[in-house]
């Protein structure tokens, strides 16, 4: 049987923390920051933990080695 691989796009994207959490940078922060509110911008800094559903997705399908 082949080993399970971890997807390299979701290694550089998501890091697991030390209680199993998945941390993640904010969305909606590529382009057309002009029509976004100062206030968006200022809270999608830096990282954000996912949800536990969406967290958990992120584990089972692209970082099972983890």
């Amino acid at each position: 049987m082949p080993k399970m691989k971890t997807k390299s796009a979701a290694k550089k994207r998501f890091k697991v923390t030390a209680t199993g959490k998945v941390v993640s940078a904010a969305a909606g922060k590529r382009h057309g920051m002009i029509k976004r509110s100062n206030k968006f911008i200022r809270n999608a800094r830096g990282t954000m933990v996912l949800a536990e559903p969406d967290a958990r997705k992120v584990v089972k399908n692209f970082l099972p080695n983890l």
